[in-house]
């Protein structure tokens, strides 16, 4: 079976960090560490460079796959040997598997000493603000701020990482984190005592992506300055607000200071409360509205999860509804100019595609996942294939593609027949044959 795997799709977080930390290991990583590390770690025996490897090695042998395990094993290593010249990627290793074990403690032991030298990574400047900002302490308060606006102005620096994340994505990616940012500092600024601009930084964080725990805080800083009945209208705004990453314990929570707001304010009833959840659930439902109507007027792709209502954007521009193509068998094959199975398969295919080429009821769609589009069109006219070629605008992901080349068959349903990860030369077409010949008979 030839295929290529494409990792940045198909690679879990936790198999991602079993093979960072692997990687420490290496002799190779080992080598570079010590370049890194300056003269005296150079000049290690190598008896103990080697002792040290094999202490490591087998350490992450016996942790088995949970992050637990491994910040266990890592520790203990660096426990026996605390001079290690390899202790800032270790620690490196410790802050990843902390994010995974969502250790809060670990997450600030360790990514604090990661930010001090690599300064640009956004999920620890995240995680770690947040850290800190779990209980209302002013020292960590300070520290938080400062992470949290370095947080933004990263975010607010970025490039577009890649052609195939579509613009309504990417918008929606950068102002969530944008967002956060804002939420950070507002609750760092509202700790220190700073209450003014920590409402405006929440109001900021708000009507970049209003979310839950936008709402909230906004709610938070209001009741602090005594503005009860408005945090009652913006706590409601909380609940009500679908929000996946909010689990069912924060939004109880929400409701209970709803509610102790409201009976504050109301001699200790809650009678009309219901009328101010409805209206804050419908003006939610108009804001959420209009921010997906603005997503879908930059990609006609925004939110949809069925495969077969993605618009896909061909060679020259044009465009390609799938929904137009209900009531056909329908032959996706996924490739990318750098795949090298994907050139040997493309003659097979085309053979395929002769044999169903008076078939109107079959259409064949060759879909690129080539991170940047520029390369794709010489390469279509230097090998001479087929120009009738599109780009995948996301529809790799909600098919969830994991390697190419494959070939995914949608019957005239529009539902998923069969799917064909890789290929084996030899019987290829005859497979894709008859697989395309059942799809029909159905």
């Amino acid at each position: 079976m030839k295929h290529c795997v494409s990792f940045e799709r198909s690679a879990h977080r936790l198999l991602a960090l079993v093979f960072a930390i692997l990687c420490i290991a290496s002799p190779a990583l080992s080598q570079k560490s010590a370049k890194k590390s300056g003269p005296k770690d150079v000049q290690a025996p190598a008896a103990q460079t080697d002792k040290e490897q094999e202490a490591l090695q087998h350490a992450l042998a016996e942790a088995g796959t949970s992050p637990v395990d491994f910040i266990r094993a890592l520790e203990g290593h660096l426990a026996n040997f605390p001079e290690s010249p390899r202790r800032a990627e270790l620690e490196r290793a410790l802050a990843k598997a902390a994010l995974e074990a969502d250790d809060d403690r670990r997450i600030l032991l360790y990514g604090e000493r990661v930010l001090a030298v690599e300064s640009d990574d956004f999920k620890l400047l995240e995680r770690v603000a947040r850290a800190l900002l779990s209980a209302e302490d002013k020292p960590k308060a300070e520290r938080a701020l400062k992470y949290a606006q370095r947080y933004e102005r990263l975010l607010k620096d970025m490039k577009k990482p890649s052609e195939r994340i579509s613009e309504s994505v990417w918008r929606e990616q950068l102002e969530r984190g944008i967002g956060r940012a804002y939420s950070l500092q507002a609750r760092a600024q509202g700790t220190l005592g700073h209450t003014a601009e920590a409402l405006t930084l929440a109001n900021k964080s708000f009507e970049t992506y209003p979310n839950a725990e936008s709402a909230r805080e906004v709610a938070r800083w209001l009741s602090r300055t005594g503005k009860d009945d408005e945090a009652v209208r913006w706590f409601a705004y909380a609940f009500t607000i679908p929000d996946p990453r909010q689990d069912d314990k924060t939004r109880a929570a929400d409701r209970a200071r709803l509610g102790e707001l409201y009976r504050k304010l109301h001699e200790g009833s809650e009678k009309g409360l219901g009328d101010v959840v409805l209206d804050a659930y419908d003006k939610t439902v108009a804001i959420m509205t209009e921010r997906q109507m603005g997503l879908s007027r930059l990609d006609p792709n925004a939110r949809v999860t069925n495969p077969m209502e993605f618009t896909l954007t061909g060679l020259a521009g044009d465009k390609l509804a799938l929904s137009t193509l209900k009531g056909k068998v329908v032959i996706m094959d996924f490739w990318a100019t750098w795949c090298g199975p994907c050139r040997v398969q493309q003659p097979l295919y085309e053979q395929v595609r002769e044999r169903f080429k008076n078939r109107p009821e079959v259409v064949f769609l060759s879909i690129n996942t080539d991170e940047s589009r520029e390369s794709v069109a010489p390469f279509i006219e230097e090998n001479k294939w087929d120009k009738r070629v599109y780009f995948e605008d996301g529809l790799g992901a909600a098919l969830q593609i994991s390697s190419i080349p494959t070939a995914v068959l949608i019957n005239k349903r529009g539902e998923i027949h069969s799917r064909m990860n890789g290929f084996i030369p030899e019987r290829f077409v005859e497979m894709l044959s008859e697989r395309i010949e059942q799809a029909l008979a159905e």
